[in-house]
């Protein structure tokens, strides 16, 4: 879409107090990208779920820096008119300020993204705060948050007791107080998911949290079902089923190389009679 008009945080903030939805989709390469902005996505993740998507990890845990520079060069180049946001990979922000701001300039100089996310709360609030005083966007991001997974005992509901709920609350909060733009609430249940999203002036983007958030992100193979085997996810609703699709046309491929019906006439090309009588001696092809 070369007319779009890429969002910004100060256009987020404004959506939010008018009421309108953000759309957010990940994305990991250049053709997703670019189908994404021309179905007028607003806001693209370069998400490090490209483990587990497209690198056919367990988990995200074993993604690189090097990994996610590389995805996000990849989208921006597709979706050059889409606010672009590319996940700080596991452990590359726990260290100290300098190690973290490195691989924040890497992502923003080479991957050209807009914004970089951090999963955790109150832990990383001080990072944040850095990172935006760098004079850099930070997406904050709490609920289930797949880089912990071992911490946290596996995937699991966040917020079905008073305790959590406090907890995702205050974590929330202080994220928004250390200058994060907005904060993606994951596998969250609706209650606290929407009492969150009342509680703060920044937009919450949701993914399994309900109803009730500013904005709803999925991971583009979800939403498409381009994976095999697909697993059924409760909070995903699937839009087009293209793993089928594919795979049904490349077995109808492989079928027409096999029976010789691929290529047929409207596929191949044709050389002149001079070329042929230069390959085969001014005899003719059969020899004749």
């Amino acid at each position: 879409m070369a007319n779009k008009q890429a969002l910004n945080i100060v256009k987020m903030k404004k959506m939010k107090a008018d009421g309108e939805r953000l759309s957010m989709l990940t994305a990991y390469d250049y053709p997703s990208a670019l189908l994404a902005e021309e179905a007028g996505i607003e806001l693209i993740l370069v998400g490090d779920s490209l483990g587990n998507v497209v690198l056919g990890y367990d988990t995200t845990l074993p993604v690189t820096i090097d990994d996610m520079v590389y995805h996000t060069r990849s989208v921006t180049r597709g979706a050059q008119n889409t606010f672009i946001v590319a996940d700080m990979p596991f452990m590359t922000y726990h260290g100290s300020i300098d190690e973290t701001l490195r691989g924040v300039r890497r992502l923003m100089q080479e991957g050209r993204a807009q914004a970089v996310k951090m999963e955790g709360g109150l832990e990383i609030c001080e990072t944040v705060a850095a990172v935006v005083a760098a004079g850099v966007p930070v997406l904050g991001h709490i609920g289930l948050t797949p880089q912990s997974v071992n911490m946290i005992g596996g995937y699991r509901i966040q917020g079905k007791d008073v305790k959590d709920a406090k907890r995702l609350m205050d974590e929330a909060k202080a994220l928004e107080a250390a200058g994060a733009f907005a904060v993606v609430l994951e596998l969250v249940t609706e209650e606290v998911a929407q009492a969150i999203s009342e509680a703060l002036s920044i937009p919450t983007i949701g993914i399994g949290a309900g109803r009730y958030c500013d904005g709803q992100v999925l991971v583009f193979h979800d939403l498409l079902r381009y994976a095999s085997p697909y697993r059924e996810k409760r909070f995903v609703k699937t839009y087009a089923d293209v793993g089928n699709v594919i795979r049904e046309g490349i077995s109808q491929y492989v079928q027409e190389v096999k029976d010789r019906s691929f290529p047929d006439e409207g596929h191949v090309f044709k050389a002149d009679e001079t070329v042929l009588e230069s390959l085969y001696g001014g005899a003719g092809k059969d020899g004749e």
